[in-house]
């Protein structure tokens, strides 16, 4: 007798199977027919776990979603310490931009945006998210300071949103490409303007 296929479920251990499972096929859907077109019952099915396994351990769809996004992300995209901010943040942007070879992470992308200016309850995790993808542009600027490379008085944060708002703008506007090739020029005049920046203020200090 053929023996009867058992349904993965969590018990009070989580099991790391069904976890990565549902996590998988949250991005996979996502991906295939953006976040309105998923549904939890779609995910159970997918990765063969009970719906209320899915709730036992996220609250709403929304968490689900941006967990698991947040997980295929970090594995795809690079964390650099290679001892230059330049050369760090050309990775790390060549990785940013490389998306355009993926439509369906497009999709994925625009759609999670469009989102998180609707409802309220995705807003929230959807901008975790995003602050968890700047914290590693920010450590990238803040290890420049402590070697030198940038001055001290640096503003991290608009140069940060610099680097994300070319990215999400031509994302979404679609009005020029993103070329991970562009990387190492997007980075060249992001730096040169960090310093730029900070030497005309100290000269205006000066006057």
């Amino acid at each position: 007798m053929q023996e009867q296929k058992t349904r993965r479920t969590g018990g009070r251990i989580r099991s790391e199977e069904a976890h990565h499972a549902v996590l998988a096929a949250t991005s996979a859907l996502l991906e295939e027919g953006g976040y309105q077109a998923l549904t939890i019952e779609r995910v159970a099915a997918r990765a063969d776990v009970a719906k209320s396994t899915i709730y036992r351990w996220w609250p709403s769809k929304p968490v689900l979603v941006l967990e698991a996004y947040r997980t295929a992300v970090e594995r795809r995209m690079p964390d650099p310490d290679t001892g230059s901010a330049a050369e760090d943040l050309t990775v790390f942007v060549r990785a940013l931009h490389s998306v355009v070879q993926h439509p369906p992470r497009i999709r994925a992308l625009r759609g999670m945006m469009a989102e998180a200016q609707l409802d309220p309850e995705f807003a929230e995790p959807f901008r975790a998210w995003v602050q968890s993808r700047r914290a590693v542009v920010l450590r990238i600027l803040a290890r420049a300071v402590d070697r030198g490379e940038l001055p001290a008085g640096a503003d991290l944060e608009a140069a940060t949103d610099e680097l994300f708002g070319l990215f999400w703008y031509r994302l979404l506007v679609g009005h020029n490409p993103l070329d991970p090739a562009d990387a190492p020029a997007h980075v060249e005049r992001m730096l040169a303007s960090l310093t730029r920046t900070q030497n005309n203020g100290q000269q205006n200090d000066g006057q």
